[in-house]
């Protein structure tokens, strides 16, 4: 089964070069040089994903992910943004992106997140985020029926929504206890162990795997 994306980017010399790769790899890509185009082929229910770059002209990727979300799209997004900024990456999570990749990126990681986001299992509903045998009910701040602190919740929907991703000690901190708040990431250390707690009694066959300097991700037991 083929896969068609929408990439929406206004460097086009960038944009030509990973059209050619995405196609090479068998995927069928979308194009949009700007925020106004990609915003209106954004919301045709045409696309396995979008690839949506924060930084454009007429219109920022951010708020065109933030209204798509609003009208009900749920196509994944991949946010792309040459900026390392915390603020940035917590907002389009937020806004209700599935994934975020730095610039410069190569191609082969790009058509593997790709394939993970389409071969994700879609949500059983808006108010449940899925990953394996783990159900995140935001409604009742639960996993599989055991209740989460707020802060162990902030965790959890963060790695949940990206499963597989790396989510920085900084980034929970900006959205879990806010970007001017003074903590250190002691705190996080000892709410992810919490959690672990958790899903270990659970019997799950997910875990939270610190990865040393980076941060936590969300994947399968070894």
């Amino acid at each position: 089964m083929s896969m068609r994306v929408l990439y929406v980017e206004d460097e086009k010399f960038l944009a030509e070069a990973v059209m050619h790769l995405l196609r090479k790899a068998k995927i069928d890509v979308d194009y949009a040089a700007d925020g106004e185009a990609g915003f209106e082929l954004a919301l045709k229910p045409n696309y396995d994903a979008i690839v949506l770059d924060i930084m454009l002209p007429k219109l920022s990727g951010l708020e065109i992910l933030k209204s798509i979300r609003e009208r009900g799209v749920k196509t994944p997004v991949i946010m792309l943004s040459a900026l390392n900024e915390v603020e940035d990456k917590v907002r389009g999570l937020e806004y209700g992106a599935d994934d975020y990749l730095a610039k410069p990126f190569k191609t082969a990681e790009l058509v593997a997140r790709l394939n993970a986001l389409v071969r994700r299992p879609p949500l059983t509903d808006a108010k449940k985020l899925c990953y394996e045998d783990l159900i995140l009910d935001l409604s009742n701040r639960t996993i599989n029926g055991v209740e989460l602190t707020d802060k162990e919740m902030g965790i959890f929907e963060m790695l949940i929504k990206t499963p597989g991703s790396v989510v920085t000690k900084e980034q929970i901190l900006a959205h879990v206890w806010g970007a001017d708040a003074e903590f250190d990431d002691n705190y996080v250390e000892v709410y992810v162990s919490y959690l672990r707690k958790k899903i270990k009694s659970l019997n799950s066959k997910a875990q939270i795997k610190t990865l040393r300097g980076l941060g936590y991700k969300l994947c399968l037991t070894n």
